[in-house]
C-alpha cells in the first residue's frame, strides 16, 4: 500500500510541481509532531497487547518500541501524500495563496 501510494501521489511533485519535497523541513514539522503522537500509542498499545502486526505482512524490522518499519514509514508517506495531493488541487484549480508563500 505505501508503494501504490507512493506511485500515486508523488508523481505530483514533478508533473505539477507541487514542491511539497523542496519544503522538506515544513512538512517533517507538520508531520513530525502527529505521527510522534500516534507512534506512542501505537507503542503503547504493542506493549499492553491491544494490537499486533501480522508477521506475514510485514518485512519484519523494527524501529523503537517493536513498531515495525512499514508503521513508521505509513505516519510519513501517508501524509506527504495528502499534503501533495492538495497542493496539487491548489496548483491546478485555484492558485489560491495560503500561508507565507506569496
Amino acid at each position: 500500500m505505501l508503494a501504490f501510494t507512493i506511485c500515486g501521489s508523488f508523481w505530483l511533485e514533478i508533473a505539477l510541481r507541487v514542491r511539497v519535497l523542496a519544503r522538506f523541513k515544513r512538512v517533517v514539522m507538520s508531520i513530525a509532531p502527529i505521527a510522534f503522537l500516534f507512534l506512542c500509542w501505537d507503542a503503547y498499545a504493542i506493549a499492553s497487547g491491544h494490537w499486533y502486526f501480522d508477521s506475514k505482512k510485514i518485512l519484519g524490522i523494527f524501529g523503537p518500541f517493536n513498531i515495525p518499519l512499514e508503521e513508521f514509514l505509513f505516519f510519513f508517506i501517508i501524509p506527504i501524500a495528502g499534503i501533495m495531493t492538495i497542493e496539487a488541487v491548489r496548483r491546478v484549480k485555484t492558485h489560491w495563496v495560503v500561508g507565507d508563500e506569496k
